[in-house]
């Protein structure tokens, strides 16, 4: 039992002091379908930390995001980006994405997007591509609550696109 302790302590312990924590890649994106309003109505969060790798890697090696003096075109490269990855098509047509703005919430960016002028769902697609080009292990769950009926998704590269129909 005692030779057991000392492999414990001088053998396992340093092996699991060198190993690296896994780190996951997540955003969640709710969609809300608000019939008085005729929209829908779009929230992203996503880690700080992932969407400025994404912006530098893409866009601007000098952007540094939440901060005080935060470049003016982080909210264009996001709108440019979030507006590609993120693909809605309602009753069979695409849909188009209004970006309306981003703010931070400790580490999570939350951006806002619109669909207008939707008088009625009958079936949703919801392809959701944000940060795959990026991390090969990003997750990206989404929660619809349309027509009162609620479904989530998680999305990963291998498996992109969710759909929900109201028959």
């Amino acid at each position: 039992m005692k030779a057991l302790k000392y492999f414990l302590l001088f053998v396992l312990l340093p092996i699991l002091a060198f190993t690296t924590a896994h780190k996951y890649y997540v955003s969640i994106t709710e969609i809300h379908y608000v019939k008085e309003k005729q929209s829908v109505q779009i929230i992203s969060r996503i880690f700080i930390d992932d969407l400025e790798r994404l912006v530098r890697e893409r866009f601007d090696k000098s952007i540094t995001l939440a901060i005080k003096d935060e470049s003016p075109q982080v909210d264009f490269y996001l709108e440019k980006y979030l507006t590609e990855k993120l693909r809605i098509k309602i009753n069979g047509k695409d849909a188009v994405l209004q970006f309306i703005g981003k703010e931070y919430d400790d580490d999570i960016a939350i951006c806002y997007i619109e669909i207008t002028n939707i008088s009625n769902i009958s079936k949703i697609e919801v392809q959701n591509l944000v940060l795959m080009d990026v991390f090969e292990e990003q997750q990206n769950v989404v929660r619809l609550d349309i027509n009162n009926k609620k479904k989530s998704f998680i999305l990963i590269k291998q498996n992109d696109k969710g759909l929900l129909k109201f028959d």
